[in-house]
């Protein structure tokens, strides 16, 4: 679980440098990449959170 909670935070601090250093000037692109971005990062919590129900399950 320890390199789940890794991922994640590599992907928090991604999705932080991008909008502090790396956003685009298009507003509408900008929108479009994280609308799609925190999209990805609730699906990979949703996996985390289904990872631990199986355990848990076990």
């Amino acid at each position: 679980m320890k390199i789940h909670l890794i991922i994640f935070a590599i992907l928090i601090a991604g999705f932080a440098v991008y909008n502090f250093f790396f956003a685009l000037e298009d507003d509408r692109m900008n929108t479009l990449i994280n609308i799609v971005y925190a999209s990805v990062l609730f699906g990979y919590i949703s996996f985390m959170a289904f990872t631990v129900l199986k355990k848990m399950k076990n």
